[in-house]
């Protein structure tokens, strides 16, 4: 049975790489999932490491075994028909699993510092920081590793050498288009890193961006999705905030002033508007007891105007907060001192004297 067996192999050397390359897929599936449960297990205690070996599960799976095959590929007779376009195969796969596996680990890298930092609590700055930074530089390296993936899978093949070394020796306007072209791309990625490492904005940031507010929903590696408040979305490339002003309203806290303004009559009672201002307030679950101040701030010649500054723990509150209390002091107009709203003033003397004479 031996000598059957052995002159079967020499007769047919591709079933002996065949079984061979069997055995070493076997083995590798084995040890990735012996490897993966005892390093997920020893991690539980730090989360990051236990994430980022988490998110590597299954892209390690494919590395492993293709490892193992290429391997084999390598100790197998060169004479093997047809080895040179296998070992070519299982290479672009293998460059292909690897780059899987490192932006996986970079997923799970992130995934694990944002973990740590939750922003679903009231004083989230410093959360919203760690979030956009872990998201933007992740999905930049991401990128990255993509392209060198790329890179490194067209550089197997001969001619794409070739062709390579004789567009950078002879086509040098063609470069210099071709860098005009992607412009805007490596203008976005750098606007990224500027935008991870300045902070100028986070998630969850409110901001005014070409008189509309909205709510950074979500930063990529190319653009800003901004959540509108009619629940529109914005979508605003990444440069754009390195070459454009624009307002951010929790850039270094959510509490935010509120500003409210009425016109009233010159007469007006200004002590019991103060007096409703306090009760509205001290009623409102919106406000954080920092600021209810009512101030006239000029006199036009046909009103009074009137500025009313309240305070709340973010934007959203701050807005509702404004709302009620430009309800509330103008239904103790309307109620007690209706007379006091603004109307159309006219000199009826003079009218009189004019019409007389």
């Amino acid at each position: 049975m031996t000598e059957v067996l052995s002159e079967l192999l020499r007769q047919d050397p591709w079933t002996a790489t065949a079984a061979l390359a069997l055995v070493a897929v076997v083995a590798a599936l084995i040890a990735h999932a012996i490897l993966g449960a005892v390093l997920r297990r020893a991690t539980r205690g730090a989360p990051i490491l236990n994430a980022m070996l988490t998110a590597a599960r299954q892209p390690a799976g494919a590395v492993l075994p293709l490892f193992a095959l290429q391997a084999v590929w390598s100790l197998a007779d060169d004479h093997l028909r047809a080895i040179d376009g296998v070992r070519h195969v299982n290479g672009l796969l293998m460059i292909a699993a690897v780059t899987w596996l490192v932006s996986s680990i970079l997923r799970g890298l992130r995934q694990g510092v944002t973990a740590q930092h939750r922003v679903d609590v009231e004083d989230n700055i410093q959360a919203r920081r760690i979030h956009t930074q872990a998201r933007v530089l992740a999905r930049t390296a991401q990128v990255l590793v993509l392209i060198a993936g790329i890179a490194m899978m067209l550089m197997t093949f001969p001619g794409a050498r070739q062709v390579g070394a004789s567009l950078l020796a002879s086509a040098g306007v063609l470069g210099i288009i071709g860098g005009l072209a992607a412009r805007p791309v490596f203008s976005n990625l750098i606007a990224g890193l500027q935008l991870a490492l300045a902070q100028p904005l986070r998630l969850d940031d409110v901001l005014i961006v070409n008189g509309e507010w909205g709510r950074v929903e979500e930063i990529t590696g190319t653009y800003v999705v901004l959540a509108l408040w009619d629940e529109r979305r914005m979508i605003v490339p990444l440069n754009w905030f390195i070459e454009n002003p624009f307002q951010n309203w929790t850039r270094t806290s959510a509490r935010l002033h509120q500003s409210v303004f009425l016109f009233v009559d010159f007469a007006t009672p200004l002590d019991a508007l103060r007096t409703e201002l306090q009760r509205i307030v001290k009623g409102a679950p919106e406000w954080d007891g920092r600021t209810a101040q009512l101030v006239a701030i000029d006199a036009t010649e046909r009103a009074l105007k009137l500025r009313v500054l309240v305070s709340a723990r973010a934007a959203g509150p701050a807005f509702d907060l404004g709302c009620k209390v430009r309800e509330g002091l103008l239904a103790l107009m309307a109620r007690e001192y209706p007379q006091y709203l603004p109307n159309q003033r006219l000199n009826v003397e003079r009218s009189a004297v004019s019409e007389e004479q």
